[in-house]
């Protein structure tokens, strides 16, 4: 019984097995079964945080903004438009020559779910 997953070709062949119980249905699993699978969900959730954990979260309104954008796939005309401000106000904006309003702020909020208390604090 494994207590930990060492290498990608062990994490592939868990995953299949996950996906093989998966595929059965909750409800037409045993007790037994449904533990198993609890069991390399938990193995591979640890071998996930460890290896694939992501290695940056946005610490300014302006990365937090740009993304939201890579997120979306959306090109700095696009996000403008979403956003109902120009071009060159967003331009400005993400390179710190204008600060946001309170309109602004609660379109970056409804429009990209950017987290309200995270635009407070880094306004």
């Amino acid at each position: 019984m494994e207590t930990k997953i060492i290498d990608l070709k062990e994490y592939n062949k868990i995953m299949s097995e996950i996906e093989t119980y998966l595929q059965r249905g909750f409800s037409n699993l045993t007790e037994t079964e449904t533990a198993e699978l609890k069991r390399l969900s938990l193995l591979a959730e640890a071998f996930e945080d460890k290896f694939y954990k992501f290695p940056y979260a946005p610490q300014t309104l302006t990365e937090m903004i740009e993304f939201k954008m890579f997120e979306k796939r959306l090109k700095k005309k696009e996000l403008a438009q979403l956003l109902e401000v120009s071009s060159s106000r967003l331009s400005e904006i993400m390179h710190g020559k204008r600060k946001i309003n309170l309109d602004f702020a609660k379109r970056l909020h409804q429009k990209l779910n950017i987290d309200a208390n995270f635009i407070l604090q880094n306004v």
